[in-house]
């Protein structure tokens, strides 16, 4: 006899600002999600039902947690992929797949599939160790970005010429082509067990020069129909060839030339669509929790044009974090400010997120900007 909805039991690896937000959501339909974090202060842990203090690289912790649960899903994707196989073998549902879970997880193997699938990305080469940079084929400038272990910005290296050479990761990674770059786009596209696929409108994003991560997102994004029909086109492609059900988010390259090409996907909920907990019908959220349940996947117009902004630590503060201009911010009409629930702070790391709605996009972008100046991120 199938379970009811509330009854399943559900596991989630991760208890950062994602499963939080995933929780927040999981709490309208009374749905109970145990999660597994290495951290004891980790943003979920004071608001799950069940709260399992582990490592998720670790294939026995990993197994213990999800032995005996009908669905497991995660927020991170450097967790355990062989424990999730096993477990999947034993009849749980592992969402994303642990094969797809495994390509994802390797910059090298994502490019591959790519290939193999004639879905358009930059120009590559995978190399082994430094030593074999010189002779790749990849001509300066070029990106350099570990196989394995790399993330917001972390683990890439821009290599502009020669003498850049010495810096250089002398690990597994991927020799990308420098795009000749308009923008960084972004489709979350969700797909459930029965094969239904949708997508939330494409959006652009500006990044922190500093930091290499998103510093602003803009929903919708400004570009043509044609192009905004080509990159969703791509995401859903990417998605089906996988055969992957939850949620992705699919990172695009506009290039000058007017080409698309993937950049990197993620197998949960993303940083580029936290602003559809506003902005959108259905949220991304509630999209991942529909589509790992086999549920019909909801709508996801947007209901208003939106900016996100990310809340970044200052890059002179280390500590208890304290939110200067808080109380200004939250009195700005269409402004709604998340935070993550994270002890301490430190100079770049993510914080939190502020969406601003708007009728007009352009008075959003203004609004935007005011709180990027007022909400700062120090420490006590």
């Amino acid at each position: 006899m199938q379970k009811e909805l509330q009854q399943l039991n559900i596991g989630i690896l991760g208890g950062g600002q994602l499963g939080r937000m995933l929780l927040q959501e999981a709490v309208n339909w009374d749905l109970k999600i145990a999660v597994l974090d290495p951290s004891k202060d980790a943003p979920c842990a004071t608001i799950t039902s069940e709260f399992k203090q582990g490592d998720f690289k670790d294939f026995d912790t990993v197994y213990s947690f999800g032995k005996g649960r009908d669905i497991l899903t995660i927020e991170f994707e450097d967790v355990n992929a062989d424990a999730l196989d096993q477990l999947e073998k034993e009849g749980v549902k592992v969402f994303p797949q642990p094969r797809v879970l495994k390509i994802i997880k390797d910059k090298g193997a994502q490019k591959t599939f790519y290939k193999e699938n004639n879905i358009p990305t930059a120009p590559y080469a995978l190399i082994e160790t430094s030593a074999e940079i010189k002779n790749c084929g990849i001509e300066f400038p070029f990106f350099q970005k570990l196989r394995t272990g790399g993330y917001d910005g972390y683990g890439v290296r821009k290599v502009s010429s020669e003498k850049d050479l010495g810096q250089a990761f002398d690990a597994p990674s991927v020799i990308e082509q420098q795009a000749d770059l308009y923008k960084e786009l972004s489709v979350i596209v969700a797909r459930n067990e029965k094969g239904e696929v949708k997508n939330f409108p494409l959006v652009d994003m500006e990044f922190n020069p500093e930091s290499n991560m998103v510093q602003f997102l803009f929903a919708p994004a400004e570009i043509t129909s044609g192009i905004e029909e080509k990159a969703i086109a791509i995401a859903k492609e990417v998605i089906q060839k996988l055969d992957m059900v939850g949620i992705l988010a699919v990172e695009l390259f506009l290039t000058k030339q007017g080409e698309v090409w993937v950049n990197e996907i993620a197998p949960r909920p993303h940083n580029s669509g936290h602003h559809t907990i506003e902005a959108n019908i259905c949220s991304q959220y509630e999209q991942h929790l529909r589509s790992i349940c086999n549920l019909p996947l909801g709508e996801t117009e947007a209901a208003l044009p939106a900016v996100m902004v990310n809340l970044l630590g200052e890059k002179e503060f280390t500590g208890v974090p304290h939110y200067e201009g808080f109380e200004e911010v939250i009195q700005m009409p269409g402004v709604y400010v998340h935070l993550f629930g994270k002890g301490q702070t430190k100079p770049f790391r993510k914080m939190g997120h502020v969406t601003i709605i708007d009728e007009n996009m352009q008075k959003a972008k203004e609004k935007a900007l005011e709180v990027k100046n007022i909400l700062k991120v120090k420490s006590k």
